[in-house]
């Protein structure tokens, strides 16, 4: 059993709204630039960075980040990662790294893409932006710009679909059983 939480429109003016939050939360757009978690926060990162464009007038730089081989989970989990593009083409030294995924749940992957940046450069801050945040943390991590808080039991997933993957842009709650 599944039901939408956000449609098109929805998504979209939470993306707006995150838009100007990061823009005033930092004062303007000076040295920021979007790491998007593949898959659902590199196109993510790529609408933000379009919004604030659309506001701003600035092309802002973006770039993909594979954590596959940063999880803590490589091991246990069963089959192989799969290994994705990380594609980041400006030195994070220095900016303001807006970090975009699609949902926040434990944690992990957050931790994970952390130790993946900074292997990359230093850095001046890691700001965290997602769509959903469904709560379950195991690890201290809280998102900075959040879509919408989507309170879930472990038994529920949350799937996002978005047009850049050939698929409707909405948000699914579906009732099922923990991976």
């Amino acid at each position: 059993m599944s039901r939408e939480l956000l449609n098109n429109k929805e998504m979209d003016r939470a993306i707006t709204r995150m838009a100007h939050e990061i823009i005033e939360r930092n004062k303007g757009i000076e040295q920021i630039c979007f790491v998007g978690i593949q898959r659902g926060g590199v196109h993510l990162s790529s609408r933000l960075s379009a919004k604030i464009k659309d506001i701003e007038g600035v092309d802002l730089p973006v770039g993909s980040l594979d954590i596959s081989l940063y999880r803590d989970d490589v091991g246990i989990r069963k089959g192989q990662p799969v290994v994705r593009k990380t594609d980041i083409l400006f030195d994070i030294t220095g900016k303001k790294v807006v970090l975009v995924d699609d949902v926040l749940f434990t944690g992990r992957s957050i931790r994970a893409a952390l130790d993946a940046l900074m292997d990359m450069g230093r850095p001046d801050a890691i700001q965290l932006g997602v769509l959903i945040d469904r709560g379950h943390r195991e690890l201290p991590i809280k998102a900075d710009y959040v879509g919408k808080n989507i309170p879930t039991s472990l038994s529920e997933k949350i799937k996002v679909q978005l047009k850049e993957e050939g698929m409707e842009d909405r948000v699914m709650l579906i009732q099922g059983k923990r991976d």
